[in-house]
């Protein structure tokens, strides 16, 4: 396993993240019902990835049913007496309890969110603490302050963002640091072979105001695990077999997305390495990128992905992947690139 500090920080945190989505199993109320892992089976995936050298672990309030993964997570940390091994990051903003501030990331449900989670996690401190998406009912400095708060009474360490727009990031890099605020040090966002959007602006952002960029969905849900060859071929057990995933392997069943598939079985034979492995290899080449966040919901899965931390792609196969995957990046991106030798 290799090891890179978490955008400009200090702490470094392995280059593959186990994403803890998946730890539970939930009821039909979540959406990851009947997609998820028994809390036995969640265990040993987790001493299977400390054993193999991760040391940052993701997981979020809402996953699964009443904080279940961190729930899960916790259990398994008074278990094993690791925790001052690992990075532990979660994160809070979607709606945990009813009412009127249920929801939101307000100062007032700031300070309920992280006792709660601290109290299912069983810790007395959160290494990475983010903000699930961004809350434009909320100013950005009430955000900031209460969580700069937060780290002065030590309950979180670092603070990080999620599924931000690119000017409300620059908007709170810039509040910070006018403020004298904590800063955000990591970015986690959809970020793949299938979705590259973020190459616009936010890769760029980040490296000059340097975040580490954590992708999420690095196998665009599946899809790119080397599961599937066509939508009619799905094969039994999978997640796209259940009714609510498969109309997510409708919105893949493109011309383009089929091609980046066959792009990853042929580098992937090159290289003798599951076809996942190398989808998440090609992440761990972008600029920016801390960690990328997988998740698995079986021992096997987990070992597959685990080959994803020793790869090397070469130029030549880098460009494969790079050509199959190539996207429209739009105006004014591609009139920057004509004229100024392929940069904006």
């Amino acid at each position: 396993m290799k090891y890179r500090n978490l955008g400009n920080s200090g702490v470094q945190v392995s280059t593959l993240c186990l994403g803890g989505m998946t730890f539970g199993e939930p009821d039909a109320s979540s959406m990851m019902h009947g997609a998820a892992s028994p809390k036995e089976v969640a265990h040993q995936i987790l001493d299977r990835a400390v054993d193999a050298g991760i040391n940052f672990i993701d997981v979020a309030d809402i996953y699964g049913n009443d904080g279940l993964s961190e729930r899960v997570l916790g259990e398994w940390l008074t278990a094993t007496d690791q925790r001052d091994n690992l990075v532990i990051a979660t994160k809070f903003r979607f709606r945990s309890r009813p009412g009127a501030n249920g929801s939101g990331a307000s100062r007032y449900r700031i300070m309920r969110c992280v006792e709660d989670s601290l109290d299912r996690l069983r810790t007395d401190r959160i290494d990475l603490y983010q903000i699930h998406a961004q809350d434009l009912d909320v100013p950005e400095d009430e955000i900031l302050r209460a969580l700069d708060d937060l780290i002065r009474q030590g309950k979180v360490l670092y603070v990080g963002c999620s599924n931000y727009t690119a000017y409300r990031l620059m908007q709170s890099l810039w509040t910070s640091d006018s403020q004298h605020l904590t800063r955000f040090v990591s970015l986690q966002a959809q970020y793949n072979l299938v979705v590259r959007d973020l190459e616009r602006e936010h890769l760029p952002l980040c490296q000059t105001q340097g975040l580490g960029l954590l992708p999420w969905s690095p196998l665009a849900g599946g899809f790119l695990s080397g599961k599937y060859m066509s939508a009619q071929t799905i094969p039994p057990g999978s997640r796209f077999e259940t009714e609510r995933f498969r109309q997510n392997l409708q919105r893949f069943d493109k011309p383009r997305n089929w091609a980046i598939l066959q792009a990853l079985e042929q580098v992937a034979a090159q290289l003798n390495a599951p076809v996942s492995a190398v989808a998440l290899a090609w992440l761990l080449h972008q600029p920016a990128v801390s960690s990328v966040i997988f998740g698995a919901r079986t021992l096997d899965q987990l070992q597959a992905n685990l080959q994803a931390a020793v790869l090397e792609l070469s130029h030549d196969q880098k460009q494969i992947l790079d050509n199959a995957s190539e996207f429209d990046v739009g105006y004014p991106y591609d009139f920057l690139a004509r004229v100024s030798g392929g940069r904006w």
